[in-house]
C-alpha cells in the first residue's frame, strides 16, 4: 500500500473545514472516555487557592504549603502586597518586615537565656503600658500634655488596646516620669540637668496609684554621672511598684557636649552599676524584681551591650526610642534591640513625631508582630 501525505494546500476551503471538525470530535470522544481514568483532584489548601488567585498560576508540589500572613506596613489603614517567595522545596515562604522575621531573631540568639524570675516580677507574664513625659511640660510626652484626669483615661484606652490585641498577656498600667531632665544650659549644678524635687515625684506616684499603675524614675544625666544621681531616688525606689529607666541620648559627661547637639551613650558598665544598685535595694527592703529600662535607638547609644550583666532581681528592658515612620521604626528595633539580646523588649510610640510627617501611629497588632514581642510600651 502506498502511502500519502496530505497537503493543506491541494485542498479546498470546505474541505479544511470538515476535516478540522472531524479531528475536534474525535478528541472530544477520546477525552470523554478518559473520564473515568482521571486521578480524583486534590483539595487545596486556603493558603493554595489565595496563591492561585493571586498568580493566575496552579501551584504544585508534593512539600506541605506552610501558612503565612499579610504583612501590614501600616495596620489599619492598608495592607502591603502580600510578600513571599517559594524555596527549594517548593514551600512558600514570608519575607517579613524588618524586626519581625524569626529566623534573623533566632541567629542573633533570641529567645535570650536569663536567670529565672524571681516570685513578684512583673516580665514576662505581663506586658507594661505607659505613659511618659513630665507634669510640668506640655511638650515632653503625653504624662504633662494633658489634664491628669485626661491623661489617666487615655492610657487605660491604651490599655485596654492592647488587652485585646494580646488576651494572652495581662497588661501592666504605668507611668514613666522624666525626674532629672537634661538641660541646654548649665544651670547652677554646672552639670547640664534639673532634678525634679520630690513633690513632683509623689504627686506622679500618686497619680500611678489611682489607677494601680507602678511608676517609673527616668534619668537624664546630662554632665552629671548616673553613680552621683542614682541613690537621690532611694526614697522612691525602696517602694515595691516605683522602678528605673535611663536615658543614654542625654548622657554626655565623656563628650560634655551640651544635650541636644549630640546623641549621648552609656557602656555596659554604667547599666550594670545602675543594675547593681537596684539588686541591692531588692535585697535589702525585700522587694519584687525591679524593671530597668535602658532606652536605645542608635548603634553607640549602648556599647559592650553583650556584657550587660543579668541578675534574678532586675528585669533589663532595652527600648527601641525612635521615632519617625513604621518601616523606620522596625529597621531601628531590628538593628539595635534584636541584633543585640540583652533581656527584654521595648518600644516606643510618639504620638506627634510619629505622624508629623503623615504616617499614622502604629497599631498593637503592628507591634506584635515584631519578634521578640515588645513586653515594654511606652506612649510619648
Amino acid at each position: 500500500m502506498s502511502h500519502h501525505r496530505i497537503k493543506w494546500s491541494h485542498l479546498s476551503l470546505k474541505q479544511c473545514a470538515l476535516l478540522l471538525l472531524v479531528v475536534v470530535l474525535i478528541s472530544v470522544l477520546f477525552v470523554a472516555g478518559c473520564q473515568d481514568r482521571k486521578p480524583p483532584s486534590l483539595p487545596l489548601s486556603n493558603v493554595a487557592q489565595q496563591v492561585m488567585s493571586s498568580t493566575g498560576f496552579p501551584l504544585f508540589s508534593s512539600s506541605r504549603i506552610e501558612p503565612f500572613e499579610h504583612h501590614s506596613t501600616v495596620l489599619g489603614t492598608e495592607l502591603a502586597p502580600l510578600q513571599m517567595y517559594s524555596s527549594a522545596k517548593g514551600r512558600v515562604k514570608i519575607k517579613y518586615n524588618s524586626g519581625e522575621d524569626p529566623e534573623f531573631a533566632a541567629r542573633k540568639g533570641w529567645p535570650k537565656k536569663y536567670p529565672a524570675p524571681l516570685p513578684g516580677s512583673i516580665l514576662p507574664q505581663k506586658r507594661i503600658v505607659a505613659y511618659y513625659g513630665n507634669p510640668l511640660s506640655k511638650r515632653m510626652g503625653a504624662l504633662g500634655e494633658f489634664p491628669k484626669d485626661e491623661m489617666l483615661r487615655r492610657l487605660k484606652a491604651e490599655v485596654a488596646r492592647w488587652e485585646k490585641a494580646d488576651p494572652a498577656t495581662p497588661v501592666q498600667p504605668a507611668l514613666h516620669l522624666i525626674a532629672v531632665v537634661a538641660q541646654g544650659e548649665p544651670g547652677k549644678s554646672g552639670k547640664y540637668r534639673m532634678v525634679m524635687p520630690d513633690e513632683v515625684v509623689n504627686q506622679v506616684y500618686g497619680w500611678a496609684k489611682e489607677i494601680g499603675a507602678i511608676l517609673f524614675i527616668d534619668i537624664q544625666t546630662g554632665h552629671d554621672d548616673i553613680r552621683a544621681v542614682l541613690p537621690r531616688f532611694e526614697q522612691f525606689l525602696k517602694n515595691p511598684d516605683v522602678h528605673l529607666g535611663i536615658d543614654p541620648e542625654f548622657n554626655l559627661i565623656s563628650s560634655l557636649a551640651k544635650p541636644g547637639k549630640e546623641i549621648g551613650t552609656y557602656d555596659a558598665a554604667d547599666i550594670n552599676y545602675a543594675s547593681g544598685y537596684l539588686k541591692e535595694l531588692v535585697n535589702k527592703h525585700q522587694l519584687p524584681p525591679k524593671v530597668f529600662v535602658v532606652h536605645r535607638f542608635t548603634r553607640g547609644g549602648v556599647t559592650n551591650a553583650d556584657k550587660i550583666v543579668l541578675r534574678p532581681e532586675v528585669q533589663v528592658v532595652m527600648h527601641m526610642d525612635g521615632w519617625g515612620a513604621p518601616w523606620l521604626k522596625r529597621d531601628s528595633y531590628k538593628d539595635y534591640i534584636v541584633s543585640e539580646p540583652v533581656q527584654f523588649t521595648g518600644f516606643k510610640l510618639f504620638y506627634h513625631n510619629d505622624t508629623k510627617k503623615g504616617d499614622p501611629l502604629m497599631m498593637p497588632q503592628d507591634i506584635l508582630k515584631l519578634n521578640p514581642k515588645p513586653l515594654y510600651i511606652q506612649y510619648q
